[in-house]
């Protein structure tokens, strides 16, 4: 395959390897097809790839050639489904080419500002620099730091299109050109490294791109603890080191404790919320395979200190405590281990880190004991405490013996990731939607005879019995005699409780309730969890997902932090509060602007209602990957929230292909976790403070509620589930078999009941991406116009002064204010992405009244959504303040286009021919075509 190099910029004119990798891979690719579809295969594919270019260069005749082409390919399905596999494959080539650009860029970036003696931006030395500069003396960044909590959770959310086979090739692969990129090869080496590189592609061409079933919970979990193995044992500590020289660089001197701030959480086997195969046995398995994976990790460490701990007692002392403590070891072994631990004699950290590594297997092989049947292992680690005192000893010992360089190398970051990971390695947070609590505390009351109907008592009745049974001894659900439903909640609580006994407190801290409208939805999760002994003991969540929900949180925030039952689990749990704030959701419902407005009005007046009632907030952010489901820069996005709303703690989850994206690469997982780091701590400093910030948020509501009745009179239209389901691949995105769990709450045709993901899958194929900007030209436009807060202008020339002044002041809060920016910048990054002209090959799928119903209005909105984003910005295009988007979208749409052209083909003839007797193939070719537009735009939901 022929690639285009890209146009060298002033940044970028050192990266000649980088750009010599995209036409190499393509080169090799190129090689691959003919070699095993021969070359007519490899020539169909550069002639779609030409007249593709040539119509986005201008060419009107090539719309229409390229159209004929791909009908008559489709009926050729082998060679179509070859020619989808040939620009699928090469987007993955050319995803791995530009990520070794970026990782490059940075460390040029990186190289630069050590030669200023600056820290590099967005990174954690900048962070601690900016502190200083804003007059934090040390004594206030440890009190910063004693509050200081970020933790990403993985979820399971269903948007990795790529199977984990053909991820882990890609990963060989990348690690092939890091190498290239980095050491000075021999030609033969070299040589040997592009064939490598061959036989990674051959396996790409041969390999399945789609699953042929759904992933089970459990490869879900084995695929989120591969980035664990892979990535953040060893990058989580040196995030830890960088925060410490940054410190001692910039406050020479003073001495700092620095907590384990930086944790990570995981959904993975724990949510269950619409997920029927996330069962109490499931989530026990999770749990075993997270320990599982960290002991093994641990073992490996303490391999390594074996090999170059080999201090002996003829050349050093050893301190008293730890030789006790090697004293005690012995007693526990038999006399066949003697043997080899004589060995040893001169050298006790050996024989010390042996019992310990057989201390850590010990524990493994009980760990994979089911918790019923469970047998302890006297040889094995009963807590993580007793694994850490063990290390601390040799720690201590070799500080207090001329050993200090040791001591601070490989043994403190291991200390270091015990902090973090425990023998837990993520907490575990559990997740359900509040409907089912509610069925299930229906029939324990209806069973103890505290309530006949309690479905249908008022709220303020079932707040009162709720609270009085909280605060009762009396046990609720001593047998387990309820229907299976309800069972399996209260087996869950109980489960919680025996995860914690067995893997430590941090193993399961969070119960989060998926669409939180009441108080009763919480007390019902608290009273649960009273029965099962875990009252004061773990952080129950509320989820705020729908626009009103929303609006309502701050008000039932206020009404539990009342109530007396839920004020005594508070001081518990050190008056702390975690709420969790839905982006897809509330982007479903209430449109782009609405849902982004709601969501920084609920996180002020959350914090707001939190610091009245002396509660200490920690917003839980779930954001995915995409724009419409809150997605964006983590950095840029953590900047523009009301900076009371984090002070120093956040949670975010990272779902799906952004997992991937950001935790694959080792150097770009270190990129992301210092931006995140840098982002927490500047908005923990001294926060800024917005003069006009009160009046624009007046004309924030205006322009979010213009914006939302657009988007609803769009959605709400008789044809517009009609569009949707012909114009976009939706019904073939839930063949997809991306995640376990089913794309829809329930089995209905209805928008409100589609989950979020597919919802924003489906029109970002369709090339419309919808979700991340209709609504938003109408409302700007309109209050331009006059239709806002401030007074209208009279007469014609008075109102065009109007409309200038206007325009004005929404450039200047684009100007100054961080929330705004954000929002329009995230608006044009939307609407680059999106393409009307590919859109409109989708619109011929359905006919003319659905299209001029549907279609048009999105016509319309997008360009004049485009006029107002350029007339904020001052643009002359979209996207000119990140040129290398705008260069790679523009880039990578003449071999994007060519997938969409077959995709609408095959969906087309799919429709006219549905019981044809290839249909099944018809469809895998569809799926196919959905991974790879996917790899092209990098995005799914």
């Amino acid at each position: 395959m022929t690639i285009q190099p890209q146009e060298e910029t002033q940044e970028e004119r050192q990266d000649d390897r980088v750009r010599y990798w995209i036409r190499t891979l393509g080169n090799l690719l190129g090689e691959t097809i003919i070699e095993q579809e021969g070359k007519e295969t490899f020539d169909l594919e550069e002639e779609i790839r030409a007249l593709a270019k040539a119509w986005r260069s201008g060419d009107s005749h090539a719309q229409e050639k390229i159209t004929e082409l791909v009908s008559r390919l489709v009926d050729d399905l082998p060679r179509a489904l070859a020619v989808l596999k040939a620009f699928t494959t090469y987007f993955q080539l050319v995803n791995l080419a530009e990520e070794r650009q970026r990782v490059h860029i940075l460390r040029q970036r990186a190289l630069k500002a050590y030669r200023r003696g600056v820290p590099m931006s967005e990174t954690i030395a900048n962070a601690v620099r900016r502190l200083d500069a804003e007059g934090l003396s040390a004594a206030d960044v440890q009190n910063l730091l004693r509050q200081l909590f970020i933790m990403p959770v993985f979820t399971a959310h269903p948007t990795e299109a790529k199977r984990r086979t053909i991820l882990l090739n890609l990963k060989r692969t990348a690690g092939i050109l890091r190498e290239m990129d980095l050491v000075d090869l021999l030609p033969q080496e070299r040589e040997k490294k592009l064939e490598e590189i061959r036989e990674n592609i051959v396996l790409l061409w041969q390999s399945d791109e789609t699953r042929d079933r759904r992933p089970t919970v459990m490869d879900e979990v084995r695929n989120g603890l591969y980035y664990f193995e892979e990535t953040l044992f060893e990058l989580v500590p040196e995030i830890y080191q960088e925060l410490e020289r940054a410190l001692a660089e910039t406050y020479p001197g003073e001495t700092f404790q620095i907590p384990a701030f930086l944790r990570y959480g995981s959904w993975v086997g724990g949510d269950r919320d619409g997920n029927p195969y996330v069962t109490v046995e499931v989530t026990e398995e999770a749990l075993r395979a997270q320990k599982d994976l960290i002991l093994e990790l641990y073992s490996h460490k303490v391999e390594e200190l074996y090999n170059e701990l080999s201090p002996a007692v003829t050349r050093v002392r050893f301190s008293d405590e730890f030789l006790a403590s090697l004293q005690e070891d012995f007693k526990l072994i038999s006399d066949d281990e003697r043997e080899v631990l004589d060995r040893f004699a001169l050298e006790p950290y050996r024989q010390k880190l042996i019992l310990m590594f057989r201390r850590l297997e010990a524990t493994r092989a009980e760990n994979r004991q089911p918790w019923t049947r469970r047998v302890p292992n006297p040889r094995a680690y009963a807590s993580v405490d007793q694994f850490r005192r063990d290390l601390q000893l040799i720690y201590d010992s070799l500080c207090q013996n001329k050993g200090e360089r040791l001591a601070r190398g490989r043994l403190a970051r291991l200390i270091r990731a015990v902090d973090v990971f425990g023998f837990h390695l993520a907490t575990l947070d559990i997740r359900q939607h509040s409907e089912r609590h509610r069925v299930a505390m229906a029939e324990v009351l209806a069973r103890m005879n505290l309530a006949g109907d309690y479905a249908a008592m008022p709220e303020a009745d079932k707040v009162a019995l709720l609270s009085r049974e909280i605060l009762s001894p009396r046990p609720l659900t001593a047998l387990l005699d309820f229907s299976p439903e309800t069972n399996e909640t209260i087996r869950l609580f109980r489960l919680m409780r025996r995860a914690r006994e067995i893997m430590g407190e941090e193993a399961i801290t969070t119960y989060i309730i998926s669409m939180t409208a009441t108080v009763s939805n919480v007390l019902e999760v608290l009273l649960f969890a009273r029965d099962a002994g875990l009252f004061g003991q773990i952080d129950v969540v509320p989820l705020f997902e729908t626009i009103e929900d929303l609006r309502r949180a701050p008000e039932i925030m206020a009404r539990l932090f009342q109530n007396g039952a839920y004020h005594r689990h508070l001081q518990a749990r050190g008056n702390r509060q975690q709420i969790m704030i839905g982006y897809s959701d509330s982007n479903k419902d209430g449109g782009y602007l609405m849902a982004n407005w709601m969501l920084f009005k609920a996180q002020r007046a959350l914090a707001q209602t939190c610091e009245k009632y002396g509660i200490q907030l920690t917003l839980f952010h779930g954001r995915g990957g995409t724009l419409g489901r809150g997605g964006g820069p983590a950095n840029r996005a953590i900047l523009a929230q009301p900076p009371e709303s984090v002070r120093g703690r956040i949670k975010i989850t990272e779902q799906g292909e952004v997992i991937s994206s950001r935790y694959a690469n080792p150097d770009i997982a270190h990129r992301h976790l210092e931006q995140l780091v840098n982002a927490v701590l500047l908005t923990s400093g001294k926060r800024p403070h917005y003069q006009q910030e009160p009046h624009w948020a007046t004309i924030m509501d205006a322009l979010s509620e213009r914006a939302f009745a657009k988007y609803r009179s769009l959605v709400e239209k008789p044809g517009f589930l009609r569009y949707f389901h012909e114009a976009t691949p939706i019904d073939q995105i839930d063949l997809l078999n991306i995640g376990s769990r089913p794309s829809r709450r329930r089995q209905t045709e209805s928008i409100a009941d589609l989950r979020a993901i597919p919802w924003v899958f489906a029109w970002t194929q369709s090339r419309v991406n919808l979700p991340s900007w209709y609504g938003v030209g109408t409302a700007l436009d309109a209050w331009v116009h006059g239709d806002g807060p401030a007074e209208p202008a009279s007469g014609e020339e008075a109102a065009g002064e109007g409309q200038e002044a206007r325009l004005a002041e929404l450039r200047d809060m684009y100007q100054n204010w961080p929330f705004f920016r954000t929002v329009i910048d995230n608006v044009q990054m939307g609407l680059c992405i999106g393409d009307m002209a590919i859109a409109s090959l989708y619109a011929s799928l359905t006919d003319e009244e659905i299209r001029q119903e549907i279609f048009s209005q999105i016509l319309d909105e997008y360009e004049r959504t485009r006029k107002m984003v350029l007339a904020i910005t001052g643009y002359q295009q979209l996207l000119d303040n990140e040129s290398w988007l705008q260069r790679s979208i523009t880039l990578r749409n003449p071999y994007v286009d060519p997938l969409n052209y077959m995709q609408v083909a095959l969906m087309r003839k799919l429709r006219q021919e549905p019981d044809a007797p290839n249909a099944n193939r018809l469809r895998d070719a569809v799926v196919l075509s959905v991974n790879g537009v996917a790899a092209g735009l990098q995005n799914t939901g």
